[in-house]
């Protein structure tokens, strides 16, 4: 009886490239959503404690997760904004919220998933998501009319 083909694990330096493509993906994936600025000054203030945490989320949230093709970045970011919205994280729904933006969301459409999201969600935490919103479409079009 033949035996099956074990297939060899990946050399460590096959690991690197794979995940090295994949933080580069993640990474312009990242800037492109919340901006280079943002990105590059989030990457640059990591340290040797938290920068393997910032490298996690470039790879597998940005890079693999939001690099899927499947949903386009608009759909991603409404999913997104309602999610945040639902675990109170008004400090990462800000940025979002800018980068659904860039993503060719309408405020409209930013509030109708905040208008949904008071009613399974609760209305304490939408008015907060609210207001986060509307300081970040502020901030967004502020920075859009610098040019």
């Amino acid at each position: 009886m033949r035996q099956p083909r074990v297939q060899a694990a990946p050399t460590e330096k096959e690991q690197m490239m794979a995940n090295d493509e994949l933080f580069q993906k993640g990474f312009q994936n990242r800037k492109d959503v919340l901006g280079a600025t943002h990105v590059e000054k989030s990457w640059n203030a990591a340290d040797d404690f938290n920068r393997p945490m910032q490298k996690l989320v470039t790879e597998y949230c940005w890079g693999e997760i939001w690099g899927d093709d499947t949903l386009p970045f608009k759909t991603r970011s409404l999913v997104n904004l309602g999610m945040l919205t639902a675990m109170s994280q008004h400090h990462e729904l800000g940025s979002h919220v800018k980068g659904a933006l860039r993503n060719g969301c309408s405020k409209e459409e930013i509030r109708a998933v905040l208008l949904q999201a008071a009613i399974y969600c609760g209305v304490p935490l939408a008015l907060a998501a609210f207001r986060v919103a509307s300081e970040a479409i502020a901030a967004y079009e502020a920075e859009a009319a610098r040019g």
